[in-house]
């Protein structure tokens, strides 16, 4: 009994013994039968995690904390890749839904008409994340986008007194809702917005330097940039340091995401700081909670956002 306490409900052992039965196993090389304990409970023990990509650094302190906050309760997290794409979160879905997951994490708020009633079918928890909506599939904790893209947009008006702006940005949804929140907002305080430089997602550092390039063939004044993201945002210093554009003398510059490496540009990155940390460990909580049918005080957490003033802007 005390062997399968410690598989499926290590916190209600104590430390000690916990660690006994875990050496214990380990020295037997005994490996629980995951399957066959799921079957028997009607759980797999499993959580699914949909991410648009993995090969950028801003998602991966979300995927972290839900990895060792799952873990630390039983949860295995495996992890899929949309590449942005609808299409493929849908398949993904159908890869993911066949193995019964007792839980999915999705990313954003804007799923196809098809991934939807799929989540909905299979009547499990779900939680969305890194967006915010007043009604979503089932739980949400993320941000506003749209309050974003006014943020900045205010910030670089109001409080930098930039009055010719632009974005350089990913081609994906909540890029674009990021980009239409400040083109908005931007004007409705008299400054102009040029059409934004469109990149594909996700947005490498080359990308921004070639979104630069083409955004001053056409808008050779703009003192104001927003990019998607700050790789795309270190790419547009590197070109603009290349051409003797002075930041921020010249033109200001925002990124999103403010990654570890934002700090260490020259100037210093003034970006917007998402907490991802927080939001995987609000997204974990709200998992567990569902997954034992406890009740909820809010289904929808908004963890805000703030933006790092530095000498980019």
């Amino acid at each position: 009994m005390t062997v399968s306490r410690a598989i499926n409900h290590p916190d209600s052992l104590r430390a000690d013994t916990l660690a006994r039965v875990k050496a214990a196993m380990a020295a037997t090389g005994y490996v629980p039968n995951r399957l066959a304990n799921g079957l028997r409970m009607g759980r797999s023990r499993l959580v699914a995690a949909l991410v648009p990509t993995l090969s950028g650094p801003i998602f991966l302190p979300t995927i972290e904390m839900l990895t060792s906050a799952l873990a630390a309760q039983g949860y295995q997290l495996m992890v899929g890749q949309t590449g942005y794409s609808e299409a493929r979160e849908e398949e993904l879905l159908d890869q993911i839904l066949a193995r019964r997951p007792d839980g999915i994490v999705l990313t954003g708020v804007m799923h196809s008409a098809a991934a939807r009633r799929k989540v909905l079918a299979a009547g499990i928890p779900v939680v969305e994340t890194w967006d915010l909506v007043p009604e979503p599939i089932d739980t949400l904790v993320g941000f506003s986008h749209e309050a974003v893209g006014a943020a900045v947009a205010r910030f670089l008006v109001a409080e930098r007194g930039r009055r010719r702006l632009a974005v350089i940005g990913g081609d994906d949804a909540r890029s674009l809702r990021r980009a239409r929140a400040f083109a908005a907002q931007a004007e409705s305080l008299g400054a102009t917005v040029a059409a934004p430089c469109l990149v594909p997602a996700p947005a490498q550092l080359g990308a921004g330097r070639s979104g630069l390039r083409a955004l001053l063939e056409r808008a050779p004044a703009v003192d104001g940039i927003l990019c998607s993201s700050d790789m795309l945002a270190l790419g547009v210093l590197i070109e603009a340091q290349a051409r003797g554009v002075a930041v921020p003398g010249q033109m200001a510059v925002v990124g999103f995401g403010d990654l570890a490496l934002a700090q260490d540009t020259e100037p210093a990155l003034t970006t917007v700081r998402i907490d991802g940390q927080r939001i995987g460990e609000l997204t974990a909580a709200l998992l567990l909670q569902r997954m034992q049918d406890e009740p909820l005080a809010s289904a929808v957490h908004d963890v805000g956002f703030a933006i790092v003033a530095r000498g980019s802007a």
